[in-house]
């Protein structure tokens, strides 16, 4: 192949990254033509678009820093291998996707090696750590940022961003179809339906269901007529199929992801984990409870570092909680029951929430265009060695 076909290095190291380099790496075929290609390391998304990726995107995928001292050696042999494939490789631009543990530390190894690396979804230093922003400066040549909020911070600290919009915004979250759904689950139109999304992290998965499995015992003593949409994810469906299975109410699991927003549709009310799930149930104008659990010790350290009053995207986005939060201690079936039971019972809490979901789409601006064509736009235009506009004035911009 022509070496004016760029080659773009992407790295994905769980679930999240791979559903947001799928589409890049579609949109950076769509404004070459198909003159592009990738290596790297992904999952399902990444592998439609052509990448053999260089091991399973699995073995990447650990959370928090007593989750992750189990798997350090591994870790450490799958850096060191990508490493060593990157300067083989000599790509014209990595593109690192969330996963900051992994994918920054690569970036680190690869200063000095006049590739450009751009990071696309920015750590949470404006949350905690603020004082790290002058490593990643080092680090990196290029930031994309989700959240229109997130470029001040940045650029305030001289680091090259720009902001290129969530991909929640594009993938129609609020066109699915709830009457259709229910239909074809044989789920009655009269009855409460509630989305529960216990995450796609064999850690999260394992800590969050015990506690959403109680709450929906609870439940069922006041609406033993519920019924319960669980969105699968490969990486932890085996899992969740398993737990669910003394379940005490009807379950629908959904696999298919073209199936994902009917299913938001279909619901009256999501009991969930943290994270961009969140988003698409605030798009989908779902009412929700969020929650979220680490193991003891990554709470310890967090609780001592977190400067942020929230957790959840949708109460970021808004500056306030809109959504009630339970983290750690207070994650419990009957705490989590309760909160769900405000949310089927009250017109009043239900319609708070909508009125936050609308301040936040507001607050994201148009889609148009998608956020995974302004990100290819950014990494062509640093491939080609121009300088995206919003590095230069260091404002948000929709390339």
């Amino acid at each position: 192949m022509s070496r004016r076909e760029p080659l773009i290095f992407v790295v994905s190291g769980e679930m999240s990254g791979d559903n947001l380099a799928g589409p890049l790496m579609a949109a950076l075929k769509a404004q070459t033509e198909g003159r592009v290609r990738f290596a790297g390391i992904g999952g399902p998304q990444s592998e439609k678009q052509g990448l053999a990726s260089l091991f399973p995107m699995r073995e990447l995928s650990v959370m928090g820093l007593a989750e992750v001292l189990p798997h350090l050696p591994r870790l450490i042999k799958r850096l060191n291998e990508t490493v060593d494939v990157v300067r083989r490789l000599k790509p014209d631009a990595v593109v690192t996707v969330d996963s900051p543990g992994f994918c920054l530390r690569l970036a680190h190894h690869l200063r000095g090696s006049g590739i450009p690396v751009i990071h696309y979804v920015a750590p949470q230093l404006w949350g905690w750590r603020p004082g790290r922003a002058g490593k990643l400066r080092k680090r990196i040549d290029h930031l994309m940022v989700l959240l229109p909020f997130e470029v001040a911070f940045f650029t305030d600290h001289g680091i090259p961003c720009t902001y290129v919009g969530h991909p929640a915004v594009e993938a129609g979250a609020e066109r699915g179809d709830g009457q259709a759904f229910r239909a074809r689950h044989g789920v009655p139109p009269d009855v409460p339906v509630l989305c529960v999304a216990p995450g796609s992290r064999h850690g999260e998965v394992r800590r969050l269901l015990p506690d959403f499995s109680g709450a929906l015992r609870l439940l069922k003593e006041s609406h033993p007529d519920l019924h319960v949409v669980v969105p699968l994810v490969q990486a932890a469906a085996e899992e969740v199929s398993a737990a669910s299975r003394d379940w005490p109410l009807p379950v629908v699991f959904v696999t298919d992801m073209a199936e994902r927003f009917d299913a938001f549709a279909a619901c009256d009310a999501a009991m969930t984990k943290s994270g961009t799930v969140t988003l698409e149930l605030a798009l989908a104008n779902v009412p929700m409870v969020v929650a979220y659990r680490v193991s003891a010790i990554t709470g310890f350290l967090v609780r001592r570092l977190v400067l942020v009053p929230h957790a959840s995207l949708v109460n970021l986005l808004a500056g306030r909680e809109v959504v009630p939060e339970l983290m750690q201690e207070a994650c419990t079936p009957e705490r989590l029951a309760a909160a769900v039971e405000e949310l089927l019972g009250s017109e009043r809490v239900r319609e708070a929430q909508y009125e936050g979901f609308r301040e936040i789409i507001e607050a994201m601006g148009a889609p148009i265009p998608p956020p995974s064509e302004r990100a290819a736009k950014v990494v062509l235009d640093i491939v080609a060695g121009a300088m995206p506009d919003a590095a230069r004035t260091g404002v948000s911009t929709k390339v």
